[in-house]
C-alpha cells in the first residue's frame, strides 16, 4: 500500500527540502518506488537542487493544462550516475557494479515564477475548488500510474493553504526542527491545532530533529536551575543537562514522538553545491541518518 510522507516545519531553514529529496533517493536506491513532490508552492527550490528545468509544471498540472506524465520526470537515471560516481572513488565489492539502484524516482517540481505563484495564492474560490480536486487527483494518479510504494512531498512552512492541503493527503507528518532555533511555544501550539486535526483521523506524526549538535562541535552542557522545598523563592540547586534530555523534553511538550535527531554537518552545509549527498558520501553519517530514518519509517510504514 503506497505511503505519502510530508515534510513539513513551523519556520523556514529547516533543511526539510534537503531531507526529503536525499530520502526520496534512499528510498528508491533501496528499491521503492518514489515520487518526490515539490509543494512548497510559495519559495519552491527542488529544480534547482535536481539541477533541471521541466517543461511542465505541479502548477500546470492544478490548472489542467498537463497530464500527470507531462509532470513527473523520471530522475531515475541521475540518481544511479551520482550511485555509480560515488562507487567509482570506491575500492570495495560494489565497484564496476552497472547499477545499485534497485527503485524509482519520479520528481514533479513546482513553478517558482512569482506570477505562478500569485496564481495558486490568490484564485477565486471556483478556481481553489478545481485547484483542490485536481491536488486530490494527482495522489491518485501518483499512486495508479506509478504504482508507488511513497510519495514524498516536501511543503510550505508554517500554517498556508497550500502546506495545510498537502499534510492532509498525507499518511505521515514530519515536523522538522532546527535545533538551536526552536520556537517551542510556537511548534506546540501548530501541533495541537493543525495536527492534531490529522492524527484523530489515523494519521501518523513525528518530530525530525535536524542539525543539533555533537558533530561539528561538543555537545553544549545545559545548565538549568531546580527548586527546591526548603528555598521556593529562588534556585538552590543547578542540574547539568545532556542533549538527549532536552529532546526528551521537547518531545513531550510537544506531544510527539521524534524519528530522528540529525546532527549538524558543516562539512555538508557549507558545500558549494550540496546534491544528494546520501548518495555521493554513502559512508558520512549523514548518509547513515537518512538510511537509519528509511529502516523507521518502513517499520513504522508496516504498523499502519
Amino acid at each position: 500500500m503506497t505511503k505519502c510522507i510530508a515534510f513539513h516545519s513551523y519556520k523556514g531553514g529547516t533543511g526539510k527540502t534537503t531531507l526529503a529529496g536525499n530520502f526520496a533517493a534512499v528510498l528508491a536506491k533501496l528499491g521503492f518506488r518514489v515520487c518526490l513532490l515539490d509543494l512548497d508552492v510559495y519559495a519552491p527550490s527542488l529544480q534547482s537542487y535536481f539541477m533541471i528545468e521541466p517543461k511542465k509544471w505541479i502548477n500546470d498540472y492544478l490548472y489542467s493544462e498537463a497530464d500527470i506524465g507531462d509532470v513527473m520526470q523520471d530522475l531515475t537515471p541521475k540518481v544511479s550516475e551520482i550511485d555509480m560516481e560515488s562507487r567509482e572513488m570506491q575500492s570495495d565489492s560494489s565497484r564496476g557494479a552497472k547499477d545499485n539502484v534497485k527503485g524509482k524516482l519520479w520528481v514533479g517540481f513546482s513553478n517558482a515564477k512569482k506570477e505562478e505563484i500569485y496564481k495558486l495564492e490568490g484564485g477565486a474560490d471556483t478556481t481553489r475548488k478545481q485547484f483542490l480536486r485536481r491536488f486530490i487527483l494527482l495522489r491518485e494518479q501518483l499512486i495508479t500510474n506509478y504504482d508507488a510504494d511513497y510519495i514524498v512531498i516536501d511543503t510550505s512552512p508554517g500554517i498556508r493553504y497550500w502546506s495545510i492541503n498537502a499534510l492532509a493527503v498525507a499518511d505521515i507528518l514530519f515536523l522538522t526542527l532546527k535545533a538551536g532555533d526552536l520556537d517551542i511555544e510556537g511548534t506546540k501550539k501548530m501541533a495541537e491545532e493543525i495536527y492534531s486535526s490529522f492524527t484523530k483521523f489515523g494519521t501518523k506524526s513525528f518530530l525530525l530533529l535536524n542539525r543539533v549538535s555533537g558533530y561539528c562541535a561538543p555537545s553544549p552542557l545545559i545548565v538549568k536551575p531546580e527548586m527546591t522545598t526548603s528555598n521556593r523563592s529562588g534556585p538552590s540547586t543547578f542540574i547539568i543537562e545532556t542533549p538527549e534530555d532536552t529532546d526528551e523534553v521537547l518531545a513531550r511538550e510537544v506531544r510527539m514522538t521524534i524519528m530522528s535527531s540529525i546532527p549538524c554537518y558543516c562539512d555538508i552545509q557549507f558545500l558549494r553545491k550540496e546534491f544528494l549527498t546520501a548518495l555521493k558520501y554513502p559512508a558520512h553519517p549523514f548518509a547513515k541518518k537518512i538510511e537509519n530514518l528509511t529502516l523507521s519509517l518502513s517499520q513504522t510504514a508496516g504498523q499502519l
